[in-house]
């Protein structure tokens, strides 16, 4: 079980961070470039999609090891095995809209949970991060007035 929680853990960890650079990195750079406010926006709402998109490539790589590797468990169902495969069933949890087409089983299973958490937190703080960007951008006041 300790083995579990650490692998699970250490994934969680993974995208976690990578999450945090991307949003970090949008930041820093888009105040930076000299194009208008909606661009910015647009471009911050595109980083933010591959942000998410690699961090669900986090998880596909892991399910694919942890069904090649004995004692985790299986993915069965509508499913090769392939790293394509674990890709899909990855973005089907990490958003959690879960077809059911491809099942977990064993240790699996945990992962598959922990994913869906994942994913339902990173795509709160993207939403978050994104209205406070656009507050910024487009000079919101208080009174839901545009400043300029």
């Amino acid at each position: 079980m300790l083995k579990v929680f650490v692998i699970n853990s250490l994934v969680v960890a993974i995208c976690v961070m990578l999450h945090y650079e991307f949003l970090h990195r949008v930041t820093v750079h888009i105040p930076k470039m000299t194009i208008n406010h909606r661009t910015r926006i647009v471009l911050a709402v595109f980083s933010s999609l591959v942000a998410h998109a690699v961090e669900v490539w986090v998880f596909a790589i892991a399910y694919y090891f942890m069904h090649q590797a004995e004692g985790w468990g299986q993915l069965s169902g509508n499913f090769s095995g392939s790293l394509m495969d674990c890709a899909y069933f990855s973005f089907t949890v990490f958003s959690t809209l879960g077809f059911g087409d491809i099942v977990p089983s064993g240790d699996l299973r945990y992962l598959t949970g922990i994913e869906s958490l994942t994913g339902l937190v990173l795509v709160t703080w993207t939403a978050s991060f994104l209205f406070l960007e656009m507050q910024r951008f487009w000079g919101f006041s208080h009174e839901n007035k545009p400043s300029n």
